[in-house]
């Protein structure tokens, strides 16, 4: 008997809290061609994102509907025993299928969940519960092994963090009794107790001079790239994530945010993680960045209040952009700095900007200001964090540089 063909079972953000279960005549005959109970769980998962798409962000939600729906897949197809009479025992089975799942289950690539066909929703054949992540410069026609799919620590903690809120949502409707993914968690033998010196996922001083002078350039040569430039400068020097740039169905980036105070302080008013605002300081050195952007799209050089043009606008339509344009914008500049230092500086040196993303200019940035010297506090306030402790593992990142920097002199004789 083969592997079970895996079926998804949830639409996205926008459309879960319209679906109607006849509207995807495919996944109405999956859900019914099993145990009785199947559909009543389905019912269960549904309840739950709905709860999760009203009360938390797009990416909080996009995260919860893959763990329920991962969860729920393998109840149907291998455990086939139904959720509410699930012990610590069956959890931990959970996670053996999780850090080794059938290849079969495994893409490349990400593809939606359903595709409008004739009036109705029905299954992509391009979509796979789990992805196979590739180095940026490794093309998928060079047929990866699946089999090599581990989850990580993050994956396997998020898949932890998924089934025990769905859990805890049908304790508090008292549909469940107990959580045993919550028991399980802590007997799970795949979790590692991490000691180790992490990877700094940030760029060194000299990687970031090649990606600002890379923006540089190339809004020099072509002022459509001016928008670039604030980008990657916003992202480095704000310590901000990509989200944030981005225009989103409950806020907009606008001009506007960036204000003044009474002592002539530059502030930026961010909609961030968790739903929460926060202002990030501004500093001197970046305005010329921001005047430079706001000349080339015809504003003053610096806002006004009444000025509600879009944060980063399109070149062609009205509002603001996606985040995953955003991230093209950066990747450009990062492919183009990588060409110049590997010219310059030799492969070795240029190696860490083809695995680069646009959330190391955050990391990069806020690692400057702690090496610089600037209070822990401070900097955490402007990520945006929750806890100062949060903040403090960039400080160990540093503080390992640090090390590493004083431990090359070590002599062999």
């Amino acid at each position: 008997m083969g592997v079970p063909k895996p079926f998804p079972l949830y639409p996205k953000h926008s459309e879960i809290a319209v679906m109607k279960l006849s509207d995807y005549p495919e996944l109405k005959a999956f859900l019914e061609s099993g145990q009785s109970w199947r559909l009543q769980h389905w019912t269960w998962g549904l309840d739950f994102l709905r709860y999760v798409a009203r009360n938390k962000s797009e990416h909080t939600f996009g995260r919860f509907r893959n763990e329920t729906e991962r969860f729920l897949l393998w109840l149907f197809l291998f455990m086939d025993k139904p959720m509410d009479t699930l012990r610590k025992a069956d959890i931990l089975l959970y996670a053996d299928f999780f850090w080794k799942p059938p290849a079969e289950w495994i893409g490349l690539t990400t593809a939606d969940h359903f595709v409008y066909q004739d009036g109705f929703y029905m299954p992509n054949p391009e979509w796979l519960p789990l992805r196979l992540k590739l180095p940026k410069n490794q093309s998928v026609d060079k047929a990866p092994d699946r089999r090599q799919y581990r989850p990580s620590q993050e994956t396997l903690n998020s898949m932890f963090t998924g089934v025990i809120a769905f859990y805890k949502y049908l304790v508090n409707e008292e549909i469940c009794y107990g959580n045993p993914a919550q028991v399980a968690k802590s007997d799970c033998r795949y979790f590692i107790e991490d000691v180790q010196v992490k990877e700094i996922r940030r760029l060194t001083d000299e990687q970031w001079q090649f990606v600002l002078t890379a923006a540089e350039s190339m809004a020099n040569q072509d002022s459509v790239y001016e928008r670039s430039l604030f980008v990657i400068a916003s992202l480095k020097v704000l310590f901000l994530r990509i989200s944030e740039l981005s225009e989103r169905k409950e806020w907009v980036p606008a001009m506007n945010h960036f204000w003044q105070d009474e002592h002539t302080n530059w502030w930026l008013k961010i909609y961030g993680k968790g739903r929460k605002l926060r202002d990030v300081s501004v500093p001197e050195d970046f305005l010329p960045y921001l005047k430079r952007y706001r000349l080339y799209r015809g504003l003053s050089p610096l806002p006004f209040s009444t000025d509600y043009s879009p944060l980063v606008e399109k070149i062609r339509g009205q509002g603001g952009m996606t985040a995953r344009h955003l991230i093209r914008l950066v990747q450009q500049v990062f492919d183009e700095a990588y060409e110049s230092m590997r010219k310059q500086k030799g492969e070795e040196s240029a190696r860490k900007l083809r695995q680069a993303s646009s959330h190391w200019l955050r990391h990069t940035g806020a690692s400057m200001e702690i090496e610089r010297g600037r209070a822990l506090k401070d900097v955490s306030e402007d990520l945006g964090h929750a806890s100062m402790a949060t903040t403090d593992t960039i400080y160990v990142q540093s503080e390992s540089r640090k090390r590493a920097e004083s431990g090359k002199g070590r002599k062999v004789r």
